[in-house]
This record gives structure tokens, C-alpha cells and sequence, in this order.
């Protein structure tokens, strides 16, 4: 970008003191009156024709966007700090950079702050909304507010619902019964997150399991895709890829069925090891099993099996996995029997907390002596332990004494027909054998569920279908979309569905004219996430949820950040609704996001629950936004925020933290004072052929280093160390006007400080557009050119090399930066220091890392 200044050759300013206070609403309400964040030029009403029609490359960096809770704190700064530093890197490189914000709106907090405070959700919401605004406005965030998105406004959830209602007509949204948490006080399904401690966060009652009617996505329909594409998706966190691997879960095994004793039905499993099922001696069901009840009533033990139903629920859900490792082991026998169907025999029937009935079939054929869990539960409640499979041909049974599962592969031992083979050959005889004979098949099995999407709440998005009288469901006519919340709802504390209460929202009429009552579950608020990238390629968009060409131009997100916590939920989610909208030829791309980084958070000790935790206003202890910048300003917030540590690791707040914030406060005030301390030439570049000292040659090496490495570590997310390359630069800055008080080459100095402040403009914004006014420029550093490095200026003339004799640190060479390995080796081998510790003996050998390290073994 050209660089207009004002005057060719100012004179340097006088350098009153900094003040944040006065300089960072200056350039906030210039940022804003200039509409400068604006995304690249577009004309009104076609938000992607004029990135379209530059030529510039296109850049979208995302933040996930928040949940509007109404206060910012220091821990959300780091958030959006790494986006802003990373989005105006990518516009002074020259990208036309997409960089929007929204908000994620729905959800039970705001439900339950209408309760608490008797204020409609929509009145609170938005005056949250209200109040981030003005705080993300404190911190100069280059958001492109022109394309703010809410989601819960009819704008954007008349589209959530048009979208459902093309799943719905693909066969990919279904109802059916499922297992729910359930609040008997509130008279409402919970989500997970919201149980604690087997308890309703909001009233606190005892949350039960129950089978209700819910709307479910079938996600499940693309679990193949979902696993394969994780190929593709080099550029994300290889743990994140393994989460969602493991979480999909694809296991390839045999189903088969288990009948039931002195009844005809049966009850159906999965296994990978079906060479084992010569060595089941019990059944497990998931203690919410659909057998369980009928099974129990059959044998007397009902009132037993729902409260050890009931205790089970309580369990905390993220630590009852599909089979979990890390609880106690707890059952009951039913008093039922199946039968094994290859041996005949009766097998007794247990209720146990570590089967779960979204996994599978919810039905687990035990075999103690070849799992590592059913052996922990057989030695606890002292079932029989049949060894089948031994490491090695002629071993028989070994049960007896065992003190752990052999769970490897083996030969086949007390199996009938099938001894004396190895596990891999046995499976396929064995499968062959229960295929011809009708007793189960070959499978994939994913431990993938699909998703429910039902909420008995009010503020979530409407589900658009009716039930009619006679049973069926409809689809509401896409031309009477949005299906509206009602606004005649009154929120009490006695809780239930708020919907239900409103006559003028149930009540209507089906295509036919006929009494039809409205679908009163609304969407889970993952859903309203799963497109919202999408909306942003056209967010005034008013006939289709997106334009094709918009969503060609800027997807797929260039780089998206958010939390950890986000692995198994939202990013599979958007990655579903993306393979979905392919499919239906609305999106260009097959995975939404080639590029994410999971951000650490901030933590502190929580004295609530005494123990360091993600900083929140819940934990009890956090540092807010409007104290910081208070204190300290901003540009400071920013910078101390981004300072602490790697952008992908967790940093906590301590006390020394504060002293920390005050060492970045007077870094700002450092750089205040250099790039005013001398009279700025405009026309440096012109200048810099003249003598130089070694001053001179100094700072004009750090000049170029300093850029090569923040653009480096910026592109990598080293923000960190960017910073401390800034800090690095200063002191050379500072050294160089200690040894120049009087002389000196000016041009040297001038291109230090532009160049400074220009890397400097994604961190401290405020600061450096501040500098550079004050230095004789009209634009901003958004608005300029990333400054050009050369790298044979950078390039160091000597280096200081490390020298180590058996790992140990004995000298340092000071050598010309291209020395060659043998002269490295003879200058080594000759220094006085290495001498004294070799004590007259011959290396072995003599490692030179170039430019790095030298080692001498002896």
C-alpha cells in the first residue's frame, strides 16, 4: 500500500508522557467514523463483489463467536487478541481479510436470567450484546461489524429453520424416543452440561432418566465421511484429530443376538472379539437398557433396577464413557438368563455403570478373562472367569489365580471346532459360522450417536413443523418461514416448557385446515453454530441463507480458533452441516475449517473451589476487561495478554502476573519515548546511502531480523516471542541513541522506528497509529504496507558458538556467521578451555551443528 505522509521531513515532537487514556479513544472513534474494518472495499447490499473484483488474495480468519454473557474479562482479551494481531498481519501483507463477529444468543442462561430477573430473554440478551459491544469497542478490535450476525433474530433463525426443513425432507431429521435427563421439579430435559453432580443446576433437584419423543440430526448417515476426511485436515492439532477420531469411534466386529430364557425376544450385541464368546459367563445391560424394565418386572427387582438406575445417572457423563476405566465397577443381577448361541449355555443377566445404552446396542456379552473391565467387575461380585484364549497353542485353562485379563491375541483353547486357531483366523470361522446359521453378521459398528436436537425451552429456535390430528408430522411452508417465539410467554420459576403455556403458539392448522398443534421443542443451540461461517460469506443476504458465489469466494476458513472444549461438539457439528450442504450443491467445500488452533486459556485459583480454574466470573476470582484497560490501557491489555505464553497453551494469572502487566505498560512507554527521541526523515530510504558506523550496521541488522522474525513467528503463532523480538528491538533502539546522543545516521534511525511501529500496529494498535501520525503519516498501520526485509542485512557477520566436551558446556567461539564445519571443528579443537578438559586424550569424535552448537566426545 503507498504511504502518504504529510511532511517529507518533520521535526520530532515533543514527547509529553504517554497516556492511553487520551490516545486509544482518539483512534477508536476514528477506526469507527472511518468504517476502516470494513471488509475490502465491498459496495452496500453485495457483501462479496468487491473482494471479488481486486486481486487481492483472500484471508478469513474466525474466532468462534461468543455467548453474549454481557462482561469481558482478560482471559476472553487473549481470545480475540490473537485474531486481531493475526487478521491486520494478513491486510498489511495485502489480503482482502474477512474478519466478522457475532453472537451465539440462544441458550438457557438467558432463559434463566428472564426468571431471575423477570426480563423477557430477548430484553437481557440484547442488552449483553449491548455491553460486549462497547467493551470489544475498548479493546480496538478490527472486527467487520458491518456483518454482525445474532442468532437469535429472525433474520438469521428464519434460515436455521429452512435449513432443518431441508434435512427433514433428505430423511436426515427424524423423531423417535430416546433417554433424556430429566428435571422433575422444572419439568424439563437438561443437556448434560447441565446436570452437577447428578443434580439440576437450576433448582437443584435430583435429575432422573426418561424416555421421551425428541428430534434427532442423522449424523450418524455420515460417520464414514466425517472419520475419512480427518485425513485431510493436516493443519489442525494431531490430539484434536485423534478426539474426534476416537469419538466417531468406527470398530469393525460382529452383531449378533443372545435370546432370552423362557421368552422370544433377545437381546442383540456388538463385539470385535467375537473369537472370545466361547468364554462368556454373563450379560451386561446399560442400566437404562429398553429390556430392563420388562426383565425386572418378569423376576420381581423392578424398584431395585430403577434405583440403581437412578444412582447410575448421577454419575458425572464425562466420566462414564462407552466402558469406562476410570470408575468403580457397580451392578446388580436382574435374575434373568440369555443363552449363548454357540454353546448352549445360560448366561446370568447384569445391570452394571460402565455399559451405556448410547453406545452400541447397550448390551455387553462379558468375557472376564479376555477384558480388562468385565474382569474387574467378575472378581468383584465373584462371577466364573473362562479362559479361551491362550498366548500360545497346547496352554489350557488358566483362569484359576488369574490376576488380570489376557486381552492380546492368541490361539483358541475350550472353543469346540474352533481350538487351535489364532484369533485372526478364528473371528472370520466364527462369523462365517453364526452367518449361515441366522445367528448375527459381519458389522461396522461407530460409537458416534445421532444427534439429539430437541430443547424443551423457550429461547432456542422454533422447530418449523406441525403434528396433525390424525398423527403425522408437516413440514411448514418454506413462505411462512420464520416460524416466530411468541411473545405473550410467561416465565415463571415453576418450570416446564415455556411454550407450552402459550395458547396462540401451540394452536394452528395443518395444510388441510384441520386443529393442528405447533412442535414446541426448539433447536439445540449447536445448530445455530453449525452454519453460522456461512452466513457471514452474506450476511445481508434475504432470500437464501447464503449466496453460492459468496460462499465460493471466501470458504473455506482460512484459519478458525477457538477452545479444546469445542473437539466433539461444535467442530463435528459444522463439519456434519458442511459435508450436508455439499451434498445439496449449496457449499463449494467439503470440511469447513482446514486450519484450527485450539487457544489456551487463562486460568487462576478459584477460592470458590480452591483449586486453579479457567478464569470466569463464576469461579469467583477474575480480572475484567474495564479494570485492565483502566489501569493500564489496551494496547498494554493486549500485549500482556499475548506475553504470557504460547497462544495454544493454558497461562495463569497470579500475582506476579500484575508485575508482569506493569513490565508491558512501560515497554508501551519505552517505545513512546524512542520513536520520538530524534527527528524522523520521511525520506529515509533515500538517506541510507551514506557512511554507516558499527552502531549504524548494528541496529540496521536488527531492523531487518526484527521483521523477518515477528512476520515468522506472527505466520506461526509465536505472538510471544514476537513480542520479545519488539522488546529486543527497543534496546537496540535505545543502545543506539545512548552511542549516537549528537550524530549518528538519522536514516538509519528512521527506518528503525517505522519499521518498528509497523510490526508493532497488530499488537498495539492504538500506539502505533498514535507514533505514526505524530511521526508526519496520514494512514494508519492498517492501512499501510508490512515492512520489506532484507535477509543479507539480517544475516549476522560473527556468531557466538556454544563448545561442549562430553555434553558439557567449556567455551565459546566468536566466529564469521559462514564458517565453514572443518574450520569450526580446528578452531575448537584448538581453543585453550577445550584443550585443558580434553587432558591430552584424541576425540572419538567431533559434531559441529552449524551456526548452533559443537560437541566433542572424547
Amino acid at each position: 500500500m503507498p504511504t502518504e505522509m504529510m511532511s517529507s521531513n518533520p521535526t520530532a515532537a515533543t514527547a509529553e508522557r504517554y497516556d492511553p487514556a487520551a490516545i486509544e479513544p482518539k483512534w477508536q472513534a476514528r477506526w469507527t467514523a472511518s468504517d476502516l474494518f470494513r471488509t475490502g472495499g465491498e459496495s452496500s447490499g453485495d457483501a462479496a463483489s468487491g473482494a471479488a473484483q481486486t486481486d487481492k488474495p483472500k484471508f478469513y480468519y474466525l474466532d468462534m463467536f461468543p455467548y453474549p454473557s454481557g462482561d469481558l474479562h482478560v482471559g476472553h482479551v487473549r481470545n480475540y487478541a490473537i485474531g486481531d494481531v493475526v487478521s491486520r498481519y494478513h491486510v498489511m501483507r495485502g489480503a482482502a481479510v474477512l474478519h466478522p463477529m457475532g453472537w451465539d444468543a440462544f441458550g438457557l442462561p438467558a432463559e434463566n436470567a428472564a426468571i431471575q430477573n423477570d426480563t423477557h430473554p430477548d430484553t437481557w440478551t440484547r442488552r449483553c450484546i449491548e455491553r460486549m459491544h462497547e467493551q470489544f469497542g475498548k479493546l480496538g478490535v478490527s472486527f467487520d461489524w458491518s456483518r454482525e450476525i445474532t442468532t437469535c433474530s429472525p433474520e438469521y433463525y428464519k434460515w436455521t429453520q429452512w435449513l432443518f426443513l431441508q434435512f427433514f425432507k433428505r430423511g436426515l431429521a427424524v423423531r423417535r424416543e430416546a433417554n433424556v435427563n430429566w428435571c422433575p421439579k422444572d419439568q424439563t430435559v437438561l443437556a448434560n452440561e447441565q446436570v452437577k453432580d447428578g443434580r439440576c443446576e437450576r433448582c437443584g433437584t435430583t435429575v432422573e432418566q426418561k424416555a421421551l419423543t425428541q428430534w434427532f440430526f442423522k449424523i450418524t448417515d455420515y460417520a464414514q465421511r466425517l472419520l475419512d476426511d480427518l485425513d485431510t485436515l493436516t493443519d489442525w492439532p494431531s490430539r484434536v484429530v485423534t478426539m474426534q477420531r476416537n469419538w466417531i469411534g468406527r470398530s469393525e466386529g460382529v452383531t449378533f443376538r443372545f435370546p432370552l430364557k423362557g421368552r422370544d425376544e433377545s437381546i442383540e450385541v456388538f463385539t470385535t472379539r467375537v473369537d472370545t464368546v466361547f468364554g462368556v459367563t454373563y450379560m451386561v445391560l446399560a442400566p437404562d437398557h429398553a429390556l430392563v424394565e420388562s426383565l425386572c418386572a418378569a423376576t420381581g427387582k423392578l424398584d431395585e433396577a430403577r434405583a440403581f438406575r437412578d444412582r447410575v445417572a448421577r454419575q458425572k457423563d464425562d466420566q462414564r464413557d462407552d466402558r469406562s476405566d476410570d470408575i468403580p465397577k457397580e451392578g446388580m443381577f436382574t435374575g434373568a438368563y440369555c443363552i449363548n448361541p454357540m454353546t448352549g449355555e445360560d448366561v446370568p443377566i447384569w445391570l452394571a455403570n460402565y455399559v451405556v445404552s448410547d453406545y452400541g446396542s447397550g448390551a455387553v456379552m462379558a468375557v472376564p478373562a479376555h477384558d480388562e473391565r468385565d474382569f474387574e467387575f467378575a472378581t468383584k461380585y465373584e462371577l466364573p472367569i473362562k479362559f479361551v484364549v491362550a498366548p500360545r497353542s497346547g496352554m489350557r485353562d488358566e483362569g484359576r489365580g488369574m490376576d488380570a485379563a489376557f486381552t492380546e491375541a492368541g490361539v483358541l483353547i475350550d472353543s469346540g471346532e474352533f481350538d487351535g486357531l489364532p484369533s485372526d483366523e478364528a473371528k472370520i470361522k466364527i462369523a462365517e459360522r453364526m452367518e449361515s446359521e441366522g445367528i448375527g453378521g459381519r458389522t461396522v459398528n461407530f460409537r458416534l450417536r445421532d444427534w439429539c436436537l430437541s430443547r424443551q425451552r423457550y429461547w432456542g429456535c422454533p422447530i418449523p413443523v406441525i403434528h396433525c390430528e390424525d398423527g403425522t408430522i408437516e413440514a411448514m411452508p418454506e413462505d411462512q418461514l420464520p416460524v416466530l417465539l411468541p411473545t405473550d410467554v410467561k416465565f415463571s420459576a415453576e418450570g416446564g416448557n415455556p411454550l407450552l403455556r402459550s395458547e396462540n403458539f401451540v394452536h394452528t392448522t395443518d395444510s388441510k385446515g384441520r386443529p393442528a398443534r405447533r412442535e414446541t421443542d426448539t433447536m439445540d443451540t449447536f445448530v445455530d453454530s453449525s452454519w453460522y461461517f456461512l452466513r457471514f460469506c452474506s450476511p445481508d443476504a434475504g432470500d437464501v441463507p447464503f449466496r453460492r458465489e459468496d460462499v465460493e469466494h471466501w470458504m473455506p476458513v482460512n484459519q478458525y480458533v477457538g477452545g479444546i472444549e469445542h473437539a466433539t461438539g461444535h467442530l463435528i457439528y459444522a463439519r456434519f452441516f458442511t459435508k450436508v450442504l455439499f451434498d445439496m450443491g449449496l457449499s463449494p467445500v467439503n470440511e469447513p475449517f482446514p486450519r484450527w488452533m485450539a487457544q489456551g486459556m487463562i486460568t487462576q485459583f478459584s477460592p470458590q473451589k480452591n483449586k486453579v480454574a479457567k478464569m470466569s466470573k463464576s469461579s469467583g476470582y477474575s480480572v475484567s476487561l474495564d479494570d485492565a484497560v483502566s489501569r493500564y490501557g489496551a494496547d498494554a491489555t493486549r500485549m500482556l495478554t499475548l506475553f504470557l505464553g504460547p497462544p495454544e497453551l493454558d497461562v495463569e494469572w497470579t500475582a506476579q502476573t500484575d508485575q508482569t502487566f506493569a513490565g508491558t505498560y512501560r515497554f508501551l512507554e519505552r517505545v513512546w519515548r524512542v520513536c520520538q527521541a530524534r527527528s524522523f526523515d520521511a525520506d529515509w530510504r533515500n538517506a541510507l546511502n551514506g557512511s554507516t558506523s558499527p552502531a549504524d550496521t548494528k541496529l540496521r541488522r536488527k531492523t531487518h531480523q526484527t521483521v523477518l522474525k515477528v512476520q515468522s513467528d506472527i505466520e506461526r503463532f509465536g505472538l510471544n516471542t514476537a513480542i520479545s523480538a519488539l522488546m529486543e528491538h527497543v534496546n537496540t533502539l535505545q543502545e543506539w541513541l545512548n552511542a549516537n546522543k549528537q550524530g549518528g545516521n538519522g536514516a538509519v534511525y528512521s527506518e528503525a522506528v517505522e519499521s518498528l511501529l509497523l510490526c508493532l500496529g497488530p499488537f498495539a494498535p492504538h500506539l502505533s497509529d498514535e507514533l505514526l501520525e505524530r511521526l508526519g503519516f496520514e494512514s494508519s498501520s492498517y492501512e499501510m504496507a508490512w515492512p520489506q526485509a532484507d535477509e543479507a542485512l539480517a544475516r549476522e557477520e560473527e556468531i557466538t558458538i556454544p563448545v561442549q566436551v562430553n555434553g558439557k558446556l567449556r567455551a565459546r567461539l566468536t566466529v564469521a556467521a559462514d564458517s565453514a564445519e572443518e574450520t569450526l571443528r580446528e578452531l575448537a579443537l584448538q581453543d585453550p578451555e577445550v584443550q585443558k578438559h580434553l587432558e591430552g586424550r584424541e576425540p572419538k569424535r567431533v559434531i559441529v551443528v552449524p551456526g548452533r552448537l559443537i560437541n566433542i566426545v572424547v
